[in-house]
This record gives C-alpha cells, sequence and structure tokens, in this order.
C-alpha cells in the first residue's frame, strides 16, 4: 500500500478558510432565512478593468488563427509582461531588474508554498504571528516543523508575536535564524512596515547569511508615500530577498490566477558542503520543471493592466476597495471597538469585544448581525482576541454591513 506523507498528518484540523465555509454553512441549513454578507476571505467582487478584458479577448482571437496561435510558452513568462512589469512596478521606485529576475506564475500562494522546492529541510524558519497560514503549513507539509502545541504553534519555527502593545511591528529574533517570511501591508492585521523596519531585517539577513520571502501581495493599496511598495527599495535587499507579487487584489485575477515573483540573481544559499548557490537558477529549474506557465492570454491580460486606460481603472477598482475599508474602519469605531490596518490594505483587523475570544466574537457576529468574518486565532496564537474583516465586497453590501454592527449588540 502506498506510503502517505505524514507531515500532512501534523496540520491542525482543516485550512483556515474551508473551517469558516463549514461552519457558514451549518449556519445557513439552520438558518435558511438569514442574509450572511460574507467579510471573511479576501476575494474581489467588481468585475475585470475594461482593458484587462479587451486585451483577453484579443487574445482569444489571436489563438483562433493559425498565422498567431500560440502552444506552450515560457515557463518563466513571456517578455512583453516581465518587461512591464520592471517598467511600471520597479524602475519607478528606483529598482533595476532584468528580466530573467521576473517569473510569471499563477498565483503568490502558489509561490511562497512552492518556493520550498528550492530550500533545504533543516533551515530555521521564523513567521510573524498572526500570520497568513500557507506559510506555516506548507512548512509543515515540507517537513520542516515538529507537531503543533494546545496554541497551535509548530515546533521548529520561530514566532515573532505582534499585537496592539508593540504596534504590530515585528522585533528581529535575538537567535539566528535561516528563512525569514514577512508580509506587507501585511494579511491579515492590515498594517504596513516603515523603510526602517524593513532597513532592520535586512541587516539581520545580511548578518546572519538569511533569506527574506516578502509577500508584496497588497502592495497597490499603499496610500503613505513613506511605505515602501516594494523590499527591494531597501538598500542590500536584492542580496537577501524573494519577491512575491500578485495581480489578484488590485486587478480582480483572483479567478483568471497571474503572479509573479522576483528572485534577484545575487541572492543566494548554501549547500551542506558550503558551497554558495543562486537561488534563480534553482527556480528556475523548478519552474520549467513543474510549471509549463500561464497561459498566453492571461499574459496579455495582466499586460493591459499597465497601458495608460488600465492604470487607472486598477487604480480606481484599489480605490473602489480601499472606500469600502474605511466605512468599516469608521463604523467599527463607531460602536467602541478597537480597529486597526484598513488604512494601507484592504483588512480591517480589530478587538474583539468584552473579552471575547476570536471564535466567540465569529460566532456572536453570525448569530446577531449575520456578518461573516475571519477569527485572529485562525491566524496564529497572537491572534486570540482579535478578528479580521475583509473589504473585498460590493458598496451596497458594505453600507448593509455597518449598519448591522451598529444596530446590535457585540459585547
Amino acid at each position: 500500500m502506498a506510503r502517505v506523507n505524514e507531515n500532512f498528518l501534523k496540520l491542525k484540523s482543516g485550512y483556515l478558510f474551508p473551517e469558516i465555509a463549514r461552519r457558514a454553512k451549518a449556519f445557513m441549513e439552520a438558518h435558511p432565512a438569514a442574509d450572511v454578507i460574507k467579510l471573511g476571505i479576501g476575494d474581489v467582487t467588481e468585475p475585470l478593468p475594461p482593458a484587462v478584458i479587451r486585451a483577453l479577448h484579443e487574445a482569444v482571437d489571436e489563438m483562433a488563427r493559425r498565422e498567431t496561435f500560440r502552444g506552450y510558452g515560457p515557463e518563466q513568462g513571456y517578455e512583453f509582461l516581465r518587461n512591464a512589469i520592471i517598467e511600471h512596478e520597479f524602475r519607478p521606485r528606483g529598482v533595476e531588474l532584468d528580466a530573467d529576475e521576473v517569473f510569471i506564475s499563477d498565483g503568490a500562494k502558489c509561490d511562497t508554498g512552492n518556493i520550498l522546492d528550492i530550500l533545504g529541510r533543516d533551515n530555521k524558519v521564523a513567521v510573524v504571528d498572526p500570520v497568513y497560514p500557507v506559510y506555516v503549513d506548507t512548512n509543515v507539509m515540507a517537513g520542516h516543523t515538529g507537531p503543533a502545541d494546545e496554541h497551535g504553534r509548530y515546533a521548529g519555527l520561530v514566532y515573532i508575536p505582534v499585537h496592539a502593545e508593540n504596534d504590530f511591528v515585528p522585533e528581529v529574533p535575538n537567535e539566528h535564524v535561516d528563512l525569514i517570511y514577512l508580509c506587507y501591508p501585511n494579511n491579515p492585521t492590515g498594517t504596513v512596515a516603515t523603510r526602517e523596519t524593513l532597513q532592520k531585517w535586512v541587516e539581520y539577513a545580511h548578518e546572519h547569511g538569511a533569506l527574506i520571502l516578502f509577500d508584496a501581495a497588497y502592495e497597490a493599496y499603499i496610500t503613505d508615500p513613506a511605505i515602501p511598495h516594494s523590499i527591494f527599495e531597501i538598500d542590500g535587499a536584492r542580496d537577501v530577498a524573494i519577491e512575491f507579487r500578485s495581480f489578484s487584489k488590485n486587478a480582480g485575477f483572483t479567478g483568471t490566477r497571474c503572479a509573479f515573483t522576483v528572485v534577484p540573481k545575487t541572492v543566494q544559499g548554501t549547500t551542506s558542503a558550503g558551497e554558495r548557490v543562486p537561488l534563480n537558477s534553482l527556480w528556475n529549474r523548478r519552474q520549467s520543471t513543474k510549471f509549463n506557465g500561464v497561459a498566453y492570454i492571461v499574459q496579455r491580460g495582466a499586460a493591459a493592466v499597465y497601458t495608460p486606460e488600465g492604470k487607472q481603472q486598477v487604480r480606481q477598482l484599489v480605490d473602489f476597495y480601499l472606500e469600502n475599508a474605511r466605512l468599516l474602519r469608521e463604523g467599527l469605531q463607531s460602536i467602541g471597538i478597537d480597529v486597526y490596518g484598513g488604512i494601507n490594505a484592504p483588512y480591517v483587523w480589530l478587538k474583539t469585544p468584552g473579552g471575547l475570544s476570536s471564535w466567540e466574537f465569529f460566532d456572536r457576529l453570525l448569530e446577531r448581525a449575520h456578518l461573516l468574518g475571519t477569527p485572529g486565532s485562525g491566524f496564529g496564537a497572537s491572534g486570540e482576541g482579535y478578528f479580521r474583516l475583509s473589504a473585498f465586497n460590493s458598496r451596497e453590501q458594505i453600507e448593509e454591513a455597518v449598519e448591522r454592527l451598529q444596530g446590535v449588540d457585540l459585547t
């Protein structure tokens, strides 16, 4: 009989969001008349920008003609998209990249998990707590951890707690680690990292020979001009960091699937014998072996994001969700709830009122207001007593949600 990967058996119950879906389904089956508004999973609701739709249609037409039909494309992505990314995302911020340092993929979530394929099993891994669950769960699956304790923390990982008392700023570890996961703007807390904070992490990585895995999937939501959009805006970062980006939350590609990862040719790892190896070539080999690339049609749609019309339309989308976040944030504040995030990010992170646990507040919010959110404890032990609401929804639904919040007792 085939042996299973027993590391999967270490995972706590189910992945957070399917567990929320299961509980929500049970509630709605028991209360079929309830009109539940979903503010949990960070899935966009607004249509793709018109410039993207036009490019997708044109690309489909190309595929209908022999002279413009395309089969297998480059696993790393077409140069027209990689060059557009460099020209519009990085060069204006003083970051110079080569096209072969940018890899097009079908999602930042996929890449943050798949990157472990090129990294060894004996690395000491640090995560900010609370944290996007994929970072932890993929390390568990890969056998990089021991079992979880009663708080859900896994042996072998270094947890760096952030909470209101330290202004959600993670301190660099006082011990050696090899891999560091950073996500800014942060999911789930909606907070951002200053240039000074990121500089400390880059300096730590240089001192310890560590690698920063920097998830910048929400960078389009940064409104403060002093906040860096890319880790590579920090001096020395291109020698110690890999950056993950996505078209999902800015251009609405959650169902279309397109993202990219930047692996500078100067970032290296070491073998057990101490030999230094460029990670760019390893990632290229991994992608070429396990991935056939993103569809040409989708890449043409992504490239349209960088046209003058596309940039304006994407900005309108981002501003729409940021306004939703403002409405949620101010609505919660009006009933005396402590709120964080929601300014440079599409997520509002709140302190549960009345000493309720995260899951207790989940149940109360669902039962009394028919609103669905995400318990903070699902993002890690330090998320206990907090709760995340997503601004990804229609304006009508957000306004209704605010009315419900203000019309019930949640304490």
